[in-house]
C-alpha cells in the first residue's frame, strides 16, 4: 500500500512545485502586504510614532494580523533599541483600542510554535546565519567579533536563534522588516548593504528589493529611499547569493531529516483530542506550499476551518472522516486523496475508533492559508 500511496504524495508535490515556479517567475514587486511592512519597520525604528498609526491602520487593513505586526515591533529592538520597540508596541495597542472601539475585529493571527525543551539556540542561530549568510561564520573573522566576542554570541543566539526561531515572520519578512529599518536610521550603511545581500539570499528578487526602495521612497522618507539604492547598486554579483540567478545545475537540494525535527501537539483553540503534528515542509518559494504530517489519534479531529486556496489529504494510515459543511461527513482510507476547494468550511480527523494519520499540503498567499473557525461538536462528529 505504502508505493501508490508514496506515488500519490509525489504527484501533489510535482503539482504544486509547477504552480510555484510559475508564481516565482512574476515576483517582480513586493505583495501588498510585504510593502505595509516596510512603514511600519522604518517609522518605529526611528521613532515617528505620529507616522507609525496610521501606518498600524494601513497594515491592517492590508491583511497583517495582529501578531504579526507585534513580531515586527518585537523584532525592532534588536535593531532600533527598547525604547523603540517599547513605544512602537505602546502605540499599537492604542490603535487596536480604536479600531476595537469602531467595532473592527482584526485576526490576531497564529502564536509562535513552542520550541523543544532541549532546543540548542547556538546551534540553531550558527544555522540560520551561516545560511542567511550564504557562508560559514561560526568561527566570526570580523573584526568586531574577535574584539567583543561577547557580541557575536549575542547575534548567534538571540537575534539568529531566540527571534528567528519563532515562526510567525517568515525569513523573508524578517529580513524586509530590517532593511526598512536599517534604510530609515542613520549610519547603518554598511549593514543595509549586508542585509540587502541576506535579503536576497531569503528569496526575495532584486526587482522586489527595487520594488522596496520605491515604497520607501514613496511612505517614509525620500532619503531613506535614496539610500536603499545606493546601497543596491553597491552590491556586487559576484557577493549576490541569490539562488535563483543559478544555472539548475548549480542548485543546491535540501534533505530535511525526520529525526531533526520534533512533533508538536496540536493546539487545543484548533483540535479536539490529541493530535501530534510531524514533519513540517515548506517551499522555499514564495506564495507557494506548506505542509506537514498530521497524527489523530482516535475520536480527534479538526475545527471547522477554510483555507484561501484550498487543501489536499493523502491518507497515510487508518480510517477518517472528512466533512464539508451542509453534507455528510465521508470516510477516508490510506492511499485516498481528498481535495477540498478554497474556501469551504470543512473538517477532517480520525474515526471513533481508529488513529488517522494524513499529509496536508495548503497553498499560502501573502502568508495566509487557513481560517480557523467554532469546534466541531459531538453531535456534528458522531452524526449519521
Amino acid at each position: 500500500m505504502w508505493k501508490p500511496v508514496k506515488f500519490l504524495i509525489l504527484t501533489v508535490f510535482i503539482m504544486v512545485q509547477i504552480r510555484s515556479i510559475a508564481q516565482a517567475q512574476n515576483a517582480t514587486e513586493l505583495s501588498p502586504r510585504q510593502k505595509h511592512i516596510i512603514p511600519v519597520a522604518a517609522f518605529t525604528a526611528i521613532g515617528d510614532i505620529e507616522k507609525l498609526k496610521p501606518a498600524f491602520h494601513e497594515a491592517l487593513d492590508a491583511g497583517l494580523t495582529i501578531n504579526e505586526i507585534k513580531e515586527i515591533l518585537t523584532q525592532m529592538y534588536a535593531y532600533a533599541g527598547f525604547p523603540r520597540s517599547l513605544n512602537g508596541i505602546n502605540a499599537f495597542i492604542s490603535v487596536l483600542e480604536d479600531r476595537a472601539a469602531k467595532s473592527i475585529d482584526d485576526p490576531a493571527g497564529k502564536e509562535a510554535s513552542p520550541l523543544p525543551a532541549d532546543f540548542d539556540v547556538n546551534a540553531y542561530g550558527n544555522k540560520v546565519r551561516n545560511e542567511l549568510t550564504g557562508q560559514d561564520l561560526t568561527n566570526n573573522p570580523s573584526a568586531y567579533a574577535q574584539f567583543a566576542p561577547v557580541i557575536d554570541e549575542f547575534l548567534k543566539e538571540h537575534l539568529f536563534g531566540d527571534i528567528f526561531a519563532r515562526d510567525v515572520l517568515d525569513y523573508k519578512d524578517r529580513e524586509l522588516a530590517t532593511i526598512s529599518a536599517l534604510a530609515a536610521m542613520d549610519g547603518t550603511e554598511p549593514q543595509l548593504k549586508a542585509h540587502l545581500n541576506v535579503s536576497l539570499n531569503t528569496g526575495l528578487t532584486p526587482e522586489q528589493l527595487t520594488d522596496f526602495a520605491a515604497v520607501l521612497e514613496g511612505q517614509v522618507s525620500a532619503e531613506s529611499g535614496t539610500k536603499a539604492r545606493a546601497a543596491l547598486d553597491q552590491i556586487s554579483p559576484g557577493t549576490q547569493h541569490d539562488e535563483k540567478a543559478l544555472a539548475p545545475q548549480e542548485k543546491s537540494m535540501k534533505v530535511i531529516k525526520h529525526d531533526a525535527q520534533e512533533a508538536t501537539q496540536g493546539s487545543a483553540e484548533y483540535f479536539t483530542g490529541k493530535v501530534m503534528i510531524d514533519s513540517n515542509f515548506a517551499s522555499e518559494e514564495e506564495n507557494s506550499y506548506i505542509g506537514a504530517m498530521v497524527n489523530f489519534e482516535a475520536g480527534a479531529r479538526t475545527a471547522w476551518h477554510t483555507h484561501l486556496l484550498g487543501q489536499t489529504l493523502v491518507v497515510i494510515s487508518g480510517r477518517g472522516l472528512v466533512q464539508k459543511q451542509g453534507e455528510k461527513a465521508q470516510e477516508i482510507l490510506p492511499g485516498d486523496v481528498v481535495w477540498i476547494p478554497a474556501e469551504v468550511k470543512h473538517w477532517h480527523g480520525a474515526a471513533p475508533d481508529s488513529a488517522m494519520s494524513h499529509i496536508a499540503i495548503v497553498e499560502a498567499k501573502d502568508g495566509s492559508a487557513t481560517t480557523w473557525m467554532e469546534h466541531v461538536t459531538d453531535e456534528e462528529y458522531l452524526a449519521e
